[in-house]
């Protein structure tokens, strides 16, 4: 089966990172183009458009990155207009950099809670996992979601630790829906 392309250039570019000794380089590197792609509309619908030559969209990357990011970074997304997968950029430097936290241990983690935590909180939150899990430190993005009521939801790649009140209540309800269920079909 064919490799997503995200994955032929996320390798590709951390092989080169670790090769060189440019990870941490290339990291951040990678980190601020995606803040680029995302914060600005124009230049996604430019490198999109179809009225715009593959000659024109090679030198709007060499306008805005040259000089700013490494050449190595200018070339990996001058390879993706050039092979017709500047859309993927995002997909690409984000494959990366899972490519790195795993490579340094430093684990991602989306905490979702019903409130905002106080710093003491999310320290403790933060210390848990690092007992928990393999990874040396963790990189953490909080979200305030008041529809879980209490509790949190964890996630960690592709494991979820849901311990909310939102998940708890929907469990329970169906354990009752199943016990009238039964009970509905001993009567008489």
């Amino acid at each position: 089966m064919a490799k997503l392309v995200s994955n032929v250039y996320g390798d590709a570019l951390f092989e080169l990172a670790v090769e060189t000794g440019k990870v941490d380089d290339f990291l951040n590197e990678a980190q601020g183009v995606i803040e680029v792609v995302k914060s600005n509309d124009g230049f996604s619908q430019m490198m999109n458009h179809p009225k715009i030559n593959k000659e024109e969209k090679l030198q709007i990357i060499d306008d805005v990155f040259k000089g700013r990011v490494s050449n190595e970074m200018v070339g990996l997304l001058r390879m993706l207009e050039e092979k017709d997968h500047i859309k993927d950029t995002v997909e690409v430097l984000n494959y990366f950099i899972d490519r790195v936290f795993d490579f340094k241990k430093i684990g991602r983690a989306f905490v979702s809670t019903p409130f905002e935590l106080t710093d003491a909180q999310k320290s403790d939150v933060e210390k848990r996992l690092l007992q928990t899990t393999e990874y040396s430190s963790f990189v953490m993005d909080y979200t305030v979601d008041p529809d879980l009521i209490g509790g949190m939801v964890i996630r960690i790649k592709d494991r979820v630790i849901d311990s909310s009140v939102k998940t708890q209540i929907s469990k329970l309800s169906h354990e009752l829906s199943n016990i009238q269920l039964k009970v509905g079909e001993c009567a008489p």
